[in-house]
């Protein structure tokens, strides 16, 4: 879903298995506009050049080694962000790693991502003035057979270390400060019930 006025999707949802991370694919080089969106609201990555931001992804590229296609299309400007450098680098990448791990251990996870704007004037950057996310915000389904459950996430867009333990939550939390239904189409007792609980323990 892509917001118009921000210039940043409101979130990326994907399911993510095994097949999707096994392989061996090298890395794009290059970040594309995408051309679904009209000229006039389409970012490009010169956008984010000297901006101090790194190119966010939300759904990270890493995930789909295994898929040549669905990696390419993780370099849509429609799935980036601009995100703070040492965030993008090590507490957001480790919440990434810790993610297909755990993929693997449930043998597929759900999950949405994006952007929370707590600002009502966001900091914008580039000749198209992309919002500057104040935060961002992950949440993960699993829905193994008789171990379903789900977690949230949210890291401020800075440069500060924040661990999983800081940063975890119910996905209750997340939908109330985004406004989001993030996993409507789940039964609606087992969304009532997944959705309000977590225990990080239970993901390691």
């Amino acid at each position: 879903s892509y917001n118009k006025e921000t210039r940043t999707p409101n979130w990326v949802a994907y399911l993510l298995q095994k097949a999707d991370m096994d392989g061996n694919l090298g890395r794009e080089r290059e970040f594309y506009q995408d051309f679904e969106i009209e000229k006039s609201n389409r970012v490009s990555t010169y956008d984010y050049s000297h901006s101090g931001y790194d190119r966010g992804h939300m759904a990270p590229a890493a995930d789909f080694s295994g898929d040549a296609e669905a990696k390419k299309q993780t370099f849509f400007m429609t799935n980036i962000c601009p995100q703070n450098h040492e965030l993008n680098s090590r507490s957001w990448n480790d919440l990434e790693q810790r993610c297909r791990h755990w993929a693997y251990q449930e043998g597929g996870i759900y999950s949405v991502v994006g952007p929370i704007f707590t600002s009502s004037n966001p900091k914008t950057i580039g000749k198209h003035q992309v919002a500057v996310p104040d935060k961002f915000f992950r949440c993960i389904v699993s829905l193994r057979k008789g171990h379903e459950k789900a977690i949230g996430f949210i890291y401020t867009n800075d440069s500060h270390p924040q661990t999983m333990q800081q940063t975890c939550c119910t996905v209750d939390e997340v939908e109330k400060i985004t406004g989001l239904d993030l996993f409507a189409a789940l039964d609606d007792k087992l969304e009532k019930k997944i959705e309000s609980e977590f225990r990080l323990q239970d993901w390691k």
